[in-house]
């Protein structure tokens, strides 16, 4: 079954307020990138730079690592002559936003995006993996995904077993957003003929323990 929701709009800001309320100090990509040189950055830190603010990532648990290498397994068996699987690996979206997502899939390129990093127009699909990152990822990263103008983002929510989809996206982020279940199936907007069940995205169903045998007592 697919649901839609409304995607929330932004509430906006009262301008006399913001005049006279303290101002961020926000950060350009050249910026990050020259921090990361002078060690202000350390090379083990995962952080990402969202809209101008450096965000530390938390550690990647196991369930999540598995989850992702279950979406590069997939993707990585398919024709891959039309796009790129990057997996955990920048994408700059403006001057202030270079964000790692677990997923993304890419326009093939000869170079394999060797001599510049990926930007929106690059971009086919997004997929985040959502474990106790949910609310951040449907919310915070979706809505910068669809800002830059990266055509589609799924989410692969694990708490609620489900896969959200976001797309049309715009200045206000993307407009659409629908809910997909076990049996449904998803094609991305910009590999219509790709054909995905919903089931060989999320992770397995434990298989049911079979009932104990009853033992009885013929003492």
């Amino acid at each position: 079954m697919t649901t839609q929701e409304k995607v929330p709009a932004a509430v906006p800001a009262n301008p006399e307020t913001v005049a006279s309320a303290p101002r961020k100090r926000r950060f350009t990509v050249a910026e990050y990138y020259r921090m990361a040189e002078v060690g202000i950055l350390r090379p083990e830190e995962r952080v990402e730079l969202i809209e101008g603010e450096i965000i530390v990532m938390p550690p990647i648990g196991p369930e999540h690592s598995g989850e992702v290498n279950r979406l590069n397994h997939r993707f990585s068996h398919l024709d891959n002559d039309r796009f790129i699987v990057h997996v955990q690996n920048p994408v700059q979206l403006g001057d202030g936003s270079e964000i790692e997502p677990d997923v993304a899939l890419l326009r093939y390129r000869d170079d394999y995006y060797g001599a510049a990093h990926p930007t929106p127009a690059d971009v086919l699909l997004v997929i985040e993996v959502a474990d106790s990152s949910l609310e951040f990822d449907r919310g915070v990263k979706a809505h910068i995904y669809g800002r830059a103008g990266v055509p589609e983002t799924w989410v692969k929510n694990l708490p609620e077993d489900c896969i959200e989809r976001f797309t049309e996206p715009g200045p206000e982020g993307y407009a659409r957003h629908t809910v997909h279940r076990r049996g449904d199936t998803l094609s991305p907007v910009s590999l219509p003929d790709l054909e995905l069940s919903v089931d060989e995205l999320l992770p397995p169903v434990p298989e049911e323990e079979p009932p104990a045998e009853q033992v009885t007592n013929t003492g």
